[in-house]
């Protein structure tokens, strides 16, 4: 019985280190099928990071980095010129440290097929027209997509807006602000934002159904 035991156990020790190498590429696998389902297996460059949001309105532009953001959302303090940002906006250092680490837990597969829809695609398009990568924005639509699957790969199928960041496939992510006031105008609460990026793009696909029967 002693010498019986030692060798089940280095049986199942042996399966077990075997089975870890199958579920590393049954994950890269769905990975790589998200990003086919996207279109983006072929034409997205090399993975980087975004380093900096640049808020841009006409010959206006200034830049926050992404690590003063990450330090934001781990230590709730804000510095540099988005300890100045927050205070000349009244926001509460703390409330924004909250909404950068609210967690979205999503399936990748499953979510790459609705970003690949007709209301995935016209809610992308309306984002893509306030985010987009620094001048480059007829690109906003693929980012957005690569910035959500790679970043739902890389921290294990949950999202937040410092791991979408991380992922995003540019250094330097453009925020447009008259876009960004115009969609701030219209909504006065979240409820109202999530109104407005989902409802609209479907009323306009409604009505692209009615004219066509």
């Amino acid at each position: 019985m002693t010498q019986i035991l030692p060798r089940l156990t280095g049986r199942i020790s042996r399966r077990q280190d075997a089975s870890q190498p199958r579920q590393r590429g049954r994950k890269r696998l769905q990975v790589a099928a998200a990003l086919l389902g996207l279109g983006l297996g072929t034409s997205m460059p090399a993975a980087q990071a975004a380093t900096n949001v640049v808020f841009v309105s006409g010959a206006f532009m200034r830049s926050i980095s992404v690590a003063d953001l990450e330090s934001l959302a781990q230590t709730g303090q804000a510095r540099g010129l988005l300890a100045d940002v927050l205070i000349l906006s009244k926001q509460k250092p703390a409330d924004v440290a909250k909404l950068l680490n609210q967690q979205l837990t999503l399936p990748i597969v499953l979510t790459s097929r609705l970003l690949n829809t007709r209301i995935g695609e016209a809610i992308l398009a309306r984002v893509a027209q306030i985010v987009f990568p620094l001048k480059a924005k007829p690109y906003g639509v693929p980012a957005l997509k690569a910035g959500v699957i790679l970043g739902l790969d890389n921290s294990k199928g949950s999202l937040s807006a410092i791991s979408f960041l991380k992922a995003y496939p540019t250094s330097e992510m453009q925020v447009s602000i008259p876009a960004l006031m115009a969609i701030a105008s219209k909504a006065s609460s979240i409820a109202d934002l999530v109104n407005f990026f989902s409802n609209s793009p479907l009323d306009g696909l409604k009505g692209e159904t009615t004219t066509t029967k």
